[in-house]
């Protein structure tokens, strides 16, 4: 009696891949290929036993989520806006002009619709400045000249 044909290795492939459409996360994609690798061995190879089949699978399985791991773990991430939810740091080498007078290193700088604190070099109100850095929710600058 034959235990699993290529066609239960295949179907169960089809059923894992299905699953993964649902979300999740990628782990069932590969588990799906390792089944449906198997199904495709079993179909070459007729005669494997039954539990060489379920080993093949449990290895496929584990080698697939392991590459799935790895190359989650290394793939470079390389944003087209790597400042994206970091706004002081997109105003980094902009020059704005001073809102209210900075003084003793504090002050605030017109950005847009919104005023920020500044902190740096004295300046006189309506002066331009250019933000060079960002500490916290203060954005740090220097006279432009």
């Amino acid at each position: 009696m034959e235990l699993f044909s290529f066609w239960s290795w295949l179907a169960l492939g089809t059923l894992l891949l299905i699953l993964e459409v649902f979300g999740a996360g990628g782990y069932l994609l590969w588990i799906g290929m390792a089944a449906a690798s198997v199904g495709v061995l079993t179909f070459l190879l007729p005669a494997l036993p039954w539990e060489l089949q379920l080993l093949l699978f449990a290895v496929f399985s584990i080698l697939m989520a392991l590459y799935w791991w790895w190359r989650q773990r290394s793939a470079v991430r390389r944003s087209d806006q790597p400042h994206l939810n970091l706004r002081g740091q997109e105003l980094v080498g902009k020059v704005f002009l001073v809102s209210e007078a900075i003084v003793d290193g504090r002050g605030k700088i017109k950005v847009g619709d919104s005023v920020w604190l500044a902190r740096g070099p004295d300046a006189a109100l309506g002066s331009r400045v250019r933000v060079v850095g960002q500490d916290g929710v203060i954005l740090l600058t220097e006279p432009v000249q």
